[in-house]
């Protein structure tokens, strides 16, 4: 009885897997990560695309919430339908204004929600992301002295 028993766990687990990525292909979330002189002005961004049949449901919230890395600032930790850059049937991007006050690599933690709709059904999705944040040291400035060449 145990064999059938532990066939049956298998069969579920992989039945689970296949219906886990079978539900990845409604949806893609695309990043664009940011790099950025430290104390400059970035941006990065956060894309959400309806694939295979579903579209984002127009009347449900459609939100970002951000967790910034030390180091980090953000123009605003979390966003909502009234913030995205573009928005249409199959896609919304949430643009990200922030600036870097040391060098590194730093991360921000994220979560996008949304919810899929098709014709009879709808599902509402949380997603979370990691969105990085390269920052570079200012180049030094110029005195505007002219270095000596050596003949």
């Amino acid at each position: 009885m145990s064999r059938i028993a532990f066939k049956f766990a298998v069969v579920a687990t992989l039945a689970l897997a296949v219906e886990a990525r079978a539900a990845d292909a409604t949806y893609e979330i695309g990043k664009t990560d940011a790099i950025l002189t430290v104390g400059d002005k970035g941006k990065a961004s956060v894309t959400i695309s309806a694939r295979g049949g579903w579209h984002l449901n127009a009347e449900a919230p459609l939100t970002l919430k951000l967790a910034p890395a030390p180091g980090v600032m953000l123009d605003k930790p979390k966003f909502a339908r009234g913030d995205l850059a573009l928005s249409n049937e199959t896609t919304a991007r949430f643009d990200v204004g922030l600036v870097a006050s040391e060098p590194g690599k730093k991360t921000i933690e994220a979560e996008a929600g949304f919810v899929l709709c098709q014709e009879n059904a709808c599902r509402p999705i949380k997603e979370k992301l990691v969105l990085v944040v390269e920052a570079v040291a200012p180049a030094k400035a110029s005195t505007g002295k002219k270095s000596a060449k050596k003949r």
